[in-house]
């Protein structure tokens, strides 16, 4: 049934434009914890630092925490993937991808700006985020048969490298390795928004986001930024656990790491259907 449906399926730029929607969404959000919120600014450590005890945050925790919000965007991700291949039409998942996107996007917001509130707003973020992870992987998955799958251990495999590259000291966060990273993450956000809105007039950068050389070099270029930015999470991690922040750090900081996750996965599966369309 579902490969007989594969003919009737929306084309894929169609597929490409949910997932530039969800990109520059969690590109957004990248740049504002990392220019907007003082608890990624060493200043907030330093001043919270010993204040808290025996209820400071741990970098362990915070591994537990990753390890709920994964949790979370796993179980919602399940239900649209399944809807959508129990009836593969867009129609069918579009709802469940709006609400996920808008959804997420305001509890980012609160989270970012009211990161006390991280608890409760993490995990809502996460099980939103799994509506529009499941419904675009599944559209992607139609077209591209095992290419989700490929993206999810590609994405894991670089969090696992670029973890113990960092733990053995390979990658250091230095001032000026975090404002390359940080602009580097900007302009990229900028110029997704740009074409964001210039695609409502009829202007589209077909050689940026085709498959040819110019669009395959630009996303292994993006992909390599977001990697980069799992770093800066690590270092904000650790460095809110030393500093002794308060408990509620941990989800903030487990926030911050599937965030850049979620950006990542995307750049990765679109680079693979990039790839994969020139066969």
């Amino acid at each position: 049934m579902v490969r007989a449906a594969h003919t009737n399926a929306e084309p894929l730029a169609f597929r490409l434009r949910l997932a530039d929607e969800q990109i520059a969404y969690n590109l957004v959000m990248a740049q504002l914890m990392r220019t907007s919120n003082p608890a990624l600014k060493g200043d907030f450590f330093r001043t919270q630092a010993g204040a808290f005890g025996a209820d400071a945050m741990t970098v362990s925790g915070t591994v537990n925490k990753t390890g709920i919000l994964s949790i979370c965007v796993i179980a919602t991700a399940a239900w649209t993937w399944n809807r959508f291949l129990n009836s593969p039409s867009p129609e069918v998942v579009l709802p469940s991808i709006m609400i996920g996107a808008i959804g997420g996007f305001v509890l980012a917001l609160v989270t970012i700006f009211k990161k006390e509130w991280s608890p409760v707003t993490a995990p809502g973020y996460a099980l939103l985020e799994g509506l529009v992870l499941g419904g675009v992987s599944a559209m992607f998955e139609l077209r591209f048969p095992g290419i989700a799958m490929q993206a999810v251990g590609l994405t894991f495999g670089t969090l696992i490298a670029l973890l113990l590259a960092y733990r053995l000291g390979l990658i250091r966060v230095t001032d000026q390795f975090r404002l390359g990273v940080v602009a580097a993450t900007g302009g990229i956000a900028l110029f997704y928004l740009i074409t964001f809105v210039l695609d409502f007039f009829g202007v589209r950068f077909n050689s940026v986001y085709g498959s040819g050389p110019i669009g395959i070099g630009f996303s292994v270029v993006v992909v390599i930024v977001a990697a980069l930015n799992l770093v800066l999470d690590f270092d904000l991690i650790e460095s809110g656990a030393r500093a002794g922040a308060p408990k509620y750090m941990e989800w903030y900081g487990a926030f911050a790491l599937m965030v850049t996750l979620i950006w990542l996965y995307l750049e990765i599966i679109r680079l693979l259907s990039k790839l994969r369309s020139r066969n």
